[in-house]
């Protein structure tokens, strides 16, 4: 798969990880997004050199989809967990 089919795959796995993890973000829908696909980048090497689970060519590949999603999901709670609400006023 290309560079812009993995951030195409980001945007989507970042958005799929928002709907399963609601709330307010501190960096609104311009972080998940980012965050989205970096997280797609960090759970495919994850899963390549970890999982020992190649990296297919195929954008439909149901465990490239998981681990890009999964590496959103991770990815955005330790950046709630770093950053907080930063909506929220004290």
């Amino acid at each position: 798969m290309s560079i812009i089919g993995w951030i195409i795959l980001g945007l989507l796995a970042g958005a799929i990880a928002k709907v399963l993890l609601p709330g307010r973000d501190p960096g609104g829908l311009v972080g998940t997004t980012v965050i989205g696909i970096i997280g797609a980048f960090i759970g495919g090497w994850i899963s390549s050199h970890f999982l020992d689970r190649p990296i297919s060519n195929d954008f439909y590949d149901t465990t490239t989809w998981i681990s890009a999603i999964g590496g959103s999901l991770v990815l955005l709670i330790i950046y709630r967990l770093l950053f907080g609400n930063s909506r929220e006023r004290h």
